[in-house]
C-alpha cells in the first residue's frame, strides 16, 4: 500500500521516496509555490531594476540622459540685448523712424521738441507722397544752410543708431505736401492758395497767418510742378522757409520724390499730444485732381464701347432665333 501511494506522486522526488512509508513526506511542501523575496531579477549574471516600480528602466528603453541646468538670466541678457537691437535697426530702416521737430515752422500742427513717427514702409512699394500728407525729406539743396548744427552725447548717438532718436548727421526736414507731379500751384496777395485753381480752404494755418506771403522773395509764385517732385509749405506760413523761398536752387523749390523718408504719421511725444496726422479734407474736394475728367471720360468710355459692340450681337442672335423657329413652322405644316 505504501508503494501505491508513493507511486501516485507526480514524480517530484519520486525516486528519492520510493520505498519510504508514504506519511514521511509533507503534502505541503508539494504545494508551496516558489517565494521571491528581492524585487530585483537575475539573469546572466546581471542585474537589472524591476520595471514595474516607479523610476525603473525597462530593458528596450533608451538609457536616462542627464536634466540640463537652465541658462542663466545674465548669460542670456547679451542675447535679449542683441535681438533687441537688431530688431530696431530693422524697425528703422524699413518700417517707422522717430524723428524730433526742430522748429516752429509747422505750427500749430506741430511744436517744436515734438516727436513724430514716421512711416518708412509704404515707399518701399512704391507709394508717393499725396497732397496734405505731412513728411520728412532729405534737404534736397542746401535749404538748411546757416541752420546750427546739433553736437549729440554718447547716448543720443546709440539711441539715434538704433532709431529712438534721429540722426544729428541726417539733415531733414518736415513740410506739408501741398502741390505733386502735374499740379499748377499759384499764390497771389493773401491767399488763398490754388491748386490747379481750386481754392484751398486750410484750417491748419497758424492763427494770425495768411495762407500767402506778401512779399518779393518767393511768397507771391506761380509754379508747375514737374513729374517725381513735390511743393511743399510749412504751416506757419510766415515762418517757415520752404520751397516758396528755394526757387534759386537746383530743382528750383521742388523736393525729389526720391528724398522722402516717409509721411509722419502720429505724434508719438511728449504724451499730452499724442494725436495722428490724417490729410485736410480740403485736399479731397472734387476738381483738385486735373486728371480726373479724363479718367472719369476714359471710365465711361470702355462702358460705351461694350454697349456698342453687344448691340450687333443681340440682332444677329435674334434673328438667327426667329429663322429657327420659322422653319420649324414650315416643317410642321
Amino acid at each position: 500500500m505504501g508503494d501505491v501511494a508513493v507511486g501516485a506522486r507526480s514524480g517530484q522526488g519520486g525516486e528519492e521516496h520510493r520505498g519510504r512509508p508514504a506519511e514521511s513526506v509533507d503534502p505541503a511542501a508539494d504545494r508551496a509555490e516558489p517565494f521571491v523575496s528581492d524585487t530585483r531579477a537575475v539573469e546572466d549574471g546581471a542585474v537589472s531594476e524591476d520595471p514595474t516600480k516607479p523610476g525603473g528602466q525597462g530593458p528596450g528603453d533608451p538609457p536616462a540622459q542627464p536634466k540640463k541646468q537652465p541658462r542663466s538670466f545674465w548669460k542670456e541678457l547679451p542675447i535679449l540685448i542683441g535681438i533687441a537691437l537688431v530688431l530696431a535697426l530693422l524697425i528703422k530702416t524699413f518700417l517707422v523712424q522717430a524723428f524730433s521737430i526742430p522748429s516752429d515752422s509747422m505750427q500749430n500742427t506741430l511744436q517744436q521738441g515734438d516727436r513724430v513717427l514716421v512711416d518708412k514702409l509704404t515707399p518701399w512699394f512704391g507709394s508717393e507722397p499725396e497732397r496734405g500728407e505731412v513728411v520728412v525729406f532729405h534737404d534736397p539743396d542746401n535749404w538748411l544752410a546757416g541752420e546750427p548744427t546739433p553736437d549729440p552725447n554718447a547716448l543720443q548717438k546709440v539711441l539715434s543708431w538704433i532709431g529712438l532718436m534721429p540722426s544729428a548727421e541726417e539733415k531733414d526736414l518736415i513740410k506739408r505736401v501741398v502741390g505733386v507731379g502735374g499740379d499748377t500751384i499759384e499764390c497771389k496777395g493773401t491767399g488763398p492758395l490754388t491748386v490747379n485753381g481750386m481754392a484751398l480752404n486750410e484750417p491748419y494755418v497758424y492763427p494770425g497767418n495768411t495762407p500767402c506771403s506778401q512779399d518779393d522773395q518767393g511768397g507771391q509764385f506761380k509754379v508747375e510742378v514737374p513729374a517725381g517732385h513735390i511743393w511743399v509749405m510749412g504751416d506757419h506760413r510766415q515762418n517757415s522757409r520752404d520751397s516758396r523761398y528755394n526757387q534759386a536752387d537746383k530743382n528750383h523749390g521742388m523736393v525729389p520724390v526720391d528724398k522722402v523718408v516717409g509721411r509722419a504719421v502720429v505724434i508719438a511725444w511728449p504724451v499730452n499730444r499724442w494725436n495722428n496726422l490724417p490729410v485736410p479734407d480740403t485736399f479731397d474736394q472734387p476738381g483738385l485732381d486735373p486728371s480726373s475728367s479724363s479718367a472719369a471720360a476714359l471710365t465711361v468710355a470702355p462702358q460705351g464701347l461694350a454697349l456698342a459692340g453687344a448691340v450687333p450681337l443681340v440682332l444677329w442672335r435674334r434673328r438667327r432665333h426667329n429663322g429657327a423657329a420659322e422653319a420649324r413652322a414650315h416643317t410642321a405644316g
